[in-house]
């Protein structure tokens, strides 16, 4: 039986020197997911062949959306993946977003909602819980960073002014935009968004350091304070 299921995934090792050429001759077009999960993952065991842990992944994760956004943890429960493969699966991921966001980057004006909808949508799309940033700009509203504040279901105890405003102070920032994601891709704004939004606001009148706006994403779609004027009050 053991000499059987490694003349198998022998077999398929050999299946995905094809994968391999199609890639280079075709282009990746010519592959569909499991066929290219195989090749980042390289190779399998001894008794189980990259394609089978490909197709193992796809299915438990129910295909390369809920992969994506799993732990290296959650991908090492899949038997036959250790930690190199592990993060040669993350860093694929964290590529593949970053060539799908429009970059803002530090230096960068921020001058639209969309431009920070573009930037964080495909890092944040498929969380399974609510991550809540806030780019610190200066006095023209150029990026000087990026800051990660609380992950969790949004609160105004969990989102409270004093961590989104310090990094503020420190940095000397003029201006902040808070992001945050809804995991059930509705953007539309709860109660505690609205709640959250008017402490801030309010926090930052006092410090002199300006809401420029808050930013929600869904699903392919976001909604601004801003731009749909919920921020005057």
């Amino acid at each position: 039986m053991i000499k059987k299921m490694r003349r198998c995934a022998a077999a398929a090792n050999r299946f995905d020197g094809l994968s391999r050429r199609r890639i280079l001759t075709r282009g990746g077009g010519a592959l569909d997911d499991a066929e290219l999960l195989t090749l980042v993952l390289g190779q399998g065991t001894a008794m189980r062949s990259a394609r089978d842990l490909a197709h193992q992944i796809l299915s438990t994760h129910g295909g390369l959306r809920g992969f994506a956004n799993r732990s290296g943890k959650e991908m090492m429960a899949v038997c036959g993946i250790g930690p190199a493969q592990a993060a040669r699966l993350k860093a694929v991921v964290t590529l593949s977003q970053r060539l799908g966001e429009r970059r803002l980057s530090p230096g960068m004006a921020v001058k639209s909602s969309r431009a920070v909808f573009d930037h964080f949508h495909l890092r944040l799309r498929d969380a399974k819980r609510e991550i809540f940033l806030v780019l610190l700009l200066d006095s023209k509203h150029r990026i000087i960073r990026e800051e990660r504040v609380s992950e969790g279901s949004l609160t105004a105890s969990i989102v409270h002014p004093r961590e989104v405003f310090q990094a503020a102070i420190s940095e000397l920032a003029g201006a902040i935009v808070a992001i945050h994601n809804h995991p059930s891709g509705d953007p539309t704004p709860s109660a505690e968004d609205f709640e959250v939004t008017r402490r801030l606001k309010d926090a930052g009148e006092l410090l002199g350091i300006q809401l420029l706006d808050h930013v929600i994403l869904g699903d392919g779609e976001f909604v601004s304070f801003r731009e749909h004027r919920l921020l005057e009050w």
